[in-house]
């Protein structure tokens, strides 16, 4: 009896191997496509999730040596003026080379605005 058993086991697969295997329904068709887009999207947003990722990284180094460049700058246009200060203080006085210093800075504030306002007018007129 095993060996019928055994030889109608083989004959069943050797038959399987024979025939075409089932179509698959349209539903199943439409569950493959739609699992096959998502995954899809979600390699897709992986994949800008580490672009993200590394923009950011780099982003971080450009925020930090920006900001260094600014207040090493700053601290620079202070000693200027701090230096100008000095030089004038002993051919004018103190509080003349303190108006000089001051008013000087102003003009350079108010031209530097101006021009400022210049260009975002252009760009407002420019829409």
């Amino acid at each position: 009896m095993p060996i019928t058993i055994a030889h109608d086991a083989a004959a069943a697969e050797a038959d399987m191997m024979t025939q075409p295997p089932p179509e698959p329904s349209i539903g199943a068709l439409a569950g493959d496509l739609v699992a096959d887009a998502r995954a899809y999207a979600l390699a897709e947003v992986a994949v800008y999730r580490a672009k993200a990722t590394v923009w950011l990284g780099e982003a971080k180094f450009v925020a930090i040596f920006g900001v260094s460049a600014l207040v090493l700058a700053n601290a620079a246009v202070i000693a200027l003026f701090v230096g100008l200060l000095l030089t004038l203080a002993p051919r004018v006085g103190p509080g003349w080379a303190t108006v000089i210093v001051v008013g000087g800075t102003l003009v350079l504030v108010a031209l530097l605005g101006w021009l400022a306002l210049r260009r975002v007018r252009k760009m407002s007129a420019a829409k």
